[in-house]
């Protein structure tokens, strides 16, 4: 993390097991305000469960979670939403009955400081976010409707409707086409440009290259790699834990 970077969430040897299988393993890093960070790795890794215990679905068995400076890792999801971390997920689950629109007002009324609490604002917040990722043409339609790259659009701004301070992506990108993705890419720096903090879990290397202003590593749950992005690609362990002992 830049000296120039303020802290906004710093992970302290966190560690998740599952049935004596360590799934997150002492693992420790920073996130500076405003920054891009890439998180990768193999299937398996740890990074989805990772994420899970920064948003709070899932909580630490060690370690610490501090975000704006505040011990959050007892804390219940909707007190983190509350404060300003959001998630999209990878296994993208709409309300189902429900709108385009009215899904993403949902996350409006849900938000940073408990949410927007008129509901007309709310709508009105959501009409903006589907604005901006590109789905006001879908608002009427419902969600289960929506193919898989609106649908991962839909996650986004369901997130955005939020208010994030910190906004944790999983895998907004699996499945799209280069056009699509390039797309993404732009979307999600446009973000950032807007002010959020960005952690993101992404398997396509190019997008991550392009986005990250750090890149951080996991594999079999612990920390191998962090640092540029151009440096961590190259790095020995890297290759080997995407590509096997031959091309290391």
């Amino acid at each position: 993390m830049s000296d120039a970077l303020a802290p906004l969430l710093e992970a302290r040897h966190l560690t998740r097991r599952f049935q004596g299988l360590v799934a997150v393993n002492d693992v420790s890093f920073s996130l500076g305000e405003g920054e891009i960070l890439g998180l990768i790795g193999p299937n398996g890794a740890g990074k989805t469960t990772l994420i899970s215990l920064i948003s709070g679905t899932l909580v630490p068995d060690e370690g610490e979670l501090l975000f704006a400076g505040r011990r959050v890792e007892r804390l219940a999801p909707f007190r983190r939403a509350h404060l300003g971390i959001g998630r999209t997920f990878q296994v993208m689950k709409p309300f189902p009955g429900l709108s385009v629109l009215e899904n993403v007002t949902v996350g409006a009324l849900f938000g940073t400081g408990g949410g927007e609490r008129n509901r007309a604002r709310a709508r009105e917040r959501a009409r903006a976010m589907l604005d901006f990722t590109g789905l006001a043409q879908r608002v009427d339609q419902r969600a289960e409707a929506l193919g898989g790259p609106d649908r991962k659009r839909l996650e986004l701004a369901k997130a955005l409707a939020m208010q994030p301070k910190l906004l944790l992506l999983d895998e907004v990108m699996a499945g799209l086409n280069p056009v699509e993705v390039d797309e993404v890419v732009g979307l999600i720096k446009r973000i950032r440009d807007e002010g959020v903090t960005i952690l993101v879990i992404e398997h396509v290397i190019k997008a991550i290259r392009s986005l990250s202003d750090r890149v951080f590593v996991l594999h079999h749950g612990q920390k191998i790699a962090e640092g540029d992005p151009a440096a961590v690609f190259r790095d020995p362990r890297v290759v080997e834990a995407y590509l096997g002992k031959r091309r290391a």
